[in-house]
């Protein structure tokens, strides 16, 4: 069935004329009063049921409560509806896999299939954001619980569903490099899973992702068909920049960078992805990346998006996988600022000395120009990411420094806390 979207700035013979053209089976007046009397009168001349009200979210809610809506056609214009309208109403409709159509675009959701057991999707709003760090702390939270599987889905994942038993393997330098050097990438996120999580991991390529979250290629299907035949009780799925498996998981956390634009949360599918959530975690709430302003907003504007949601204001510090001490080369993917604030913990917390900071983890060719003007270190501490491996671990093996990989850890700032909430989630779960 079709709903359509009219307003009053369309004379009701010409709405008419259109309704029967797209066969609409009932629909939502979004605005517009100059060319109607009443919505009553228009009800009447177009012989169609109207839903209607001050915010026409609500009323498209109730369209598709009373009918079996499966596509809605916007016959509405400017100045009605505004782009920012119009991406609200998409985003509003994605969440219910309903297609939205109008004169000249189509935003058509993909099939998002129930898994076969219980699952937890962590997705993001934008790169970068620490959805790897989150997914190893949500892991290690359940793993005496729940015994999960992490999914994951990189740019750089591997063509087929790559299995790596984070229980049993030691992810030592040396087996990671030798994965580079058979054609590998040895820090996508399966690994990085694997080595802070010490939890099974199912690794996927995906390449091009939508606006609304789905990647054009990928391979997750037969990655969560292996998980789903694995003998684990949760399946975490673990997305990649903004986009995330097109699969329907039982429960969402949503990752927000406090560093990112406030349109990009509140506009576009911004709404879309927070209003999936069960949990969303802001990260890097902290200066440099946002000021206590731009954070309070962003909590006002998940609030009035997902007023249900469950968030949680965060940092990120890091965690070293082995001993650190003595002199430490510091390699990470942080803005600079952030890194430095990064050292000052880690020399605070572990007592070593950062003698040297490289923010380019993601560039390579700063990065291999960092590492010419350092040499007085005796240990690199580098997050598994970006060229981690095939250019940091091979420098360090190659100059006969000690490499020790690092995870991100997230820590509450607003007095909450996340552990409880993602044992929270698995019980609700568990209940159904």
């Amino acid at each position: 069935m079709r709903l359509a979207l009219i307003d009053g700035e369309h004379y009701p013979s010409v709405t008419k004329w259109a309704l029967k053209k797209i066969n609409a089976c009932c629909a939502v007046f979004v605005g517009g009063r100059e060319k109607i009397e009443s919505i009553e009168n228009l009800e009447r001349e177009l012989g169609i049921i109207i839903f209607h009200g001050d915010d026409y979210l609500k009323a498209i809610e109730r369209a598709i409560k009373a009918f079996p809506i499966e596509e809605v056609v916007d016959l509405s214009d400017e100045p009605v509806l505004t782009y920012e309208d119009r991406f609200r109403i998409a985003s509003f409709l994605m969440l219910h896999g309903i297609v939205y159509r109008g004169a000249d675009f189509e935003f058509k959701p993909k099939r998002m299939r129930r898994l076969k057991k219980p699952s937890i999707a962590i997705i993001g709003t934008g790169k970068r954001i620490g959805k790897t760090g989150v997914s190893g702390f949500v892991a290690r939270t359940l793993k005496e619980v729940a015994d999960p599987v992490i999914v994951t889905m990189g740019r750089g994942g591997p063509k087929e569903p790559e299995i790596i038993d984070g229980e049993s393997i030691k992810l030592t330098p040396e087996l990671l490099l030798k994965v580079v050097e058979k054609g590998g990438h040895a820090a996508s996120d399966h690994f990085e899973d694997a080595l802070t999580s010490r939890v099974l991991t199912i690794g996927c390529r995906r390449c091009g992702g939508g606006m609304a979250g789905f990647s054009f290629f990928d391979v997750v299907e037969k990655g969560i068909k292996i998980a789903e035949a694995c003998e684990k009780n949760l399946i975490i799925l673990e997305g990649s920049g903004a986009t995330f498996p097109a699969v329907r998981a039982d429960k969402y956390i949503t990752l927000v960078g406090a560093h990112q634009k406030l349109d990009f949360i509140k506009g576009y599918f911004g709404p879309f992805r927070i209003g999936l959530a069960d949990i969303v975690v802001i990260t890097m709430a902290e200066e440099p990346m946002a000021s206590n302003e731009k954070i309070d907003a962003l909590k006002k504007t998940i609030h009035e998006i997902n007023p249900d949601a469950d968030v949680h204001t965060t940092v990120f510090r890091p965690r070293p996988l082995e001993e650190v001490e003595g002199r430490v080369l510091l390699v990470t993917t942080s803005p600079r600022d952030a890194a430095i604030k990064v050292a000052k913990y880690l020399e605070e917390i572990y007592d070593v000395e950062i003698v040297g900071i490289s923010p380019n983890l993601a560039n390579r060719s700063k990065l291999r120009e960092d590492l010419k003007h350092f040499s007085n270190y005796e240990s690199i501490l580098v997050e598994l990411k970006a060229a981690a491996v095939d250019v940091v671990t091979r420098e360090a093996l190659a100059q006969g420094k000690r490499i020790i990989y690092m995870d991100n850890e997230p820590k509450n700032v607003d007095g909450k806390d996340l552990k409880n909430s993602v044992l929270n989630l698995w019980e609700q779960i568990k209940d159904g």
